[in-house]
């Protein structure tokens, strides 16, 4: 190969992150703090006690300290299929006939098929390590439900996943992965909470949404002596964890000093995009570097895009924190219809305020945009890709055709979060030519605005 660049870049296990690195560390203008809906006040350790692990509220509230260390115990857990390969899109690159280089970073060679194991194995640990009986979780396309359990289940912990109800029904095999690993999996929302039932009551038949999962896991772990609830995205605390992908992504393509022009990342809750970006945004926010990151949203669910940078509940129900963030609102719920996962009504706190600063840009895209490209990737990369992850590799390969029209030689990084092999079913109404777009409108949209607390 001409620029002698291997087709997959693999670090040895020496190389692997000893330390997890907390991009809020760097930024000069903080996030916005979770707020207690009670108090109108911070959220201190304290309310935040009865929800999460004693360990994980240290790191979600913690703004200051940059790198955690990883205990040994996840590490090793990590090397059962870490470090993860950078690969080089060569045959994308010949296909698609253009000057820029294509990486992608690639997260879905364990039994999970996606980045979740990474948060997931961390939780689960210092749940362990706290003597609690077991966690709560939601899970949507069922990436984080099937990590939990599979987490859970090397821990010798309880797990009880509420798995959107569309998702349910749509991934029944992915429903099965969990209950192997020991799981109780319910679709939400359900009769078996008082959240769910309300719920129910307002949007009968609906198909749920990640903040109805939420509110009633969230229920059912403070309503349970020894169980915490664990969240798949959009905390900072699970950010931090992610950052594993970036620090990995950034050694491997030292090792060949090449530096990324542009870096893609797909937008549910944040957490697979902010893990990617972390280390590369920390150089950015330390004036070493400058990179361009895009972050990918699905036209369906739009909270960067065209939703409000304001204070809202994380869940539907309205039990959890508040947090500031481009949100929909937390009475907004996706159309069944829409396939792709990322069907969160908000976005991490920390990515949002990025976003708000101007230090990152974000699209939308159209479903059958996203499968035409994944699509386009799985026949000449070998990998069929996530729904989720297609998102990136949409936007990648409109970038990759742009270098084309101007002959620029950029470098373009993206995140493979994971395998679409348990999403067959979406892949199939591609293929059959059934599936359609879903934009909400204005109308809708405000529906759901109307749900933002006044602060």
């Amino acid at each position: 190969m001409a620029d002698k660049i291997p087709y997959k870049i693999y670090l040895s296990e020496s190389e692997m992150p000893t330390s997890w690195y907390n991009v809020r560390a760097d930024m000069k203008i903080k996030p916005a703090p979770l707020m207690n809906p009670n108090t109108g006040k911070p959220a201190t350790y304290e309310d935040l006690q009865p929800v999460f692990c004693d360990e994980l509220i240290k790191q979600e509230l913690d703004d200051t300290t940059a790198y955690f260390p990883i205990p040994e115990d996840i590490r090793n857990f990590y090397k059962m299929y870490r470090p993860s390969p950078l690969v080089r899109a060569y045959c994308l690159e010949e296909k698609l006939q253009t000057p820029a280089k294509i990486y992608y970073k690639f997260e879905g060679n364990n039994t999970s098929g996606s980045h979740k194991l990474n948060s997931a194995i961390a939780q689960a640990y210092y749940a362990k390590n706290q003597g609690l009986k077991g966690v709560t979780t939601e899970t949507g396309a069922g990436q984080w439900g099937t990590a939990t359990s599979m987490a859970c289940s090397y821990l010798g912990l309880d797990c009880h996943v509420y798995m959107v109800k569309v998702s349910y029904e749509q991934k029944p095999f992915r429903r099965e992965v969990m209950r192997t690993y020991g799981a109780e999996v319910t679709p939400s929302p359900s009769e078996t909470t008082e959240v769910g039932r309300k719920i129910l009551q307002e949007h009968p038949g609906t198909g749920g949404s990640l903040g109805c999962a939420i509110s009633e896991a969230v229920e059912t772990a403070t309503n349970t002596e020894g169980y915490r609830y664990v969240l798949g995205s959009v905390l900072n605390q699970v950010l931090l964890h992610q950052s594993v992908i970036g620090l990995e992504a950034k050694t491997a393509l030292d090792k060949y000093n090449v530096k990324p022009d542009i870096i893609i990342g797909c937008a549910g809750g944040g957490s697979n995009l902010g893990g990617l970006i972390s280390p590369f945004m920390g150089e950015m926010l330390r004036g070493e570097k400058e990179y361009k990151f895009i972050a990918v949203e699905p036209a369906s669910c739009p909270s960067l895009t065209r939703g409000k940078y304001a204070y809202d509940y994380c869940d539907t129900g309205r039990v959890c924190p508040m947090a500031k963030m481009y949100t929909l609102g937390s009475g907004f719920i996706p159309s069944s219809s829409h396939s792709g996962g990322l069907r969160y009504h908000g976005m991490n706190s920390v990515v949002s305020e990025l976003y708000d600063q101007g230090l990152m840009e974000a699209r939308s895209v159209e479903q059958t945009e996203v499968f035409k490209a994944a699509t386009e990737f799985a026949r000449v990369e070998g990998i069929l890709p996530a729904p989720e992850s297609s998102h990136a590799i949409k936007v990648a390969i409109d970038e990759a055709l742009k270098c084309k029209e101007t002959g620029e030689e950029k470098v373009i990084l993206f995140g493979l979060t994971g395998t679409g092999y348990f999403d067959l079913k979406a892949y199939e109404n591609y293929n059959n030519g059934t599936m359609t777009d879903y934009i909400p409108t204005d109308e809708e949209l405000e529906r759901g605005f109307k749900s933002l607390p006044n602060i």
